[in-house]
């Protein structure tokens, strides 16, 4: 929540800064700086308001966790999965990430996409791909 009015405060005052004195910072939304920037209004979206976002029960062992880091940039991202074990498919997930915007929406998307899908050798990629691509 922070990095979001952080991020208004800031596209408001560069607005005034421009000399555009007659949008007020409620007026300049990020959704429309994202579409200056080429961001495709699904990224936004999930940027603005991220799915699953939490944290399962780390003894739960229908629970899988992942978590990566990009040293580059400053980006951790723990994802978890719950898996029902009858069926081996994907029944729930969630994420924290510490990151960018595109972090925060990737790390949503990608919860959303694997629901459903079931685990195998490159299973839940290939399902990612004819969901989202």
């Amino acid at each position: 929540m922070m990095l979001r009015a952080a991020g208004k405060r800031l596209v408001g005052a560069a607005a005034a800064s421009a000399g555009d004195y007659s949008s007020s910072v409620a007026e300049v939304t990020l959704g429309a700086v994202a579409a200056r920037r080429g961001y495709h209004e699904r990224v936004v979206d999930h940027y603005s308001n991220p799915r699953n976002v939490g944290e399962f029960d780390k003894d739960d062992v229908d629970v899988g966790t992942g978590l990566v880091g990009a040293p580059a940039c400053g980006d951790v991202m723990n994802m978890q999965i719950r898996v029902d074990q009858a069926s081996g498919r994907i029944v729930d997930a969630c994420f924290k990430t510490f990151g960018c915007g595109s972090a925060i929406a990737s790390s949503s998307v990608g919860t959303r996409a694997g629901e459903g899908v079931a685990l195998g050798v490159g299973g839940v990629s290939r399902a990612v791909e004819r969901r989202w691509v």
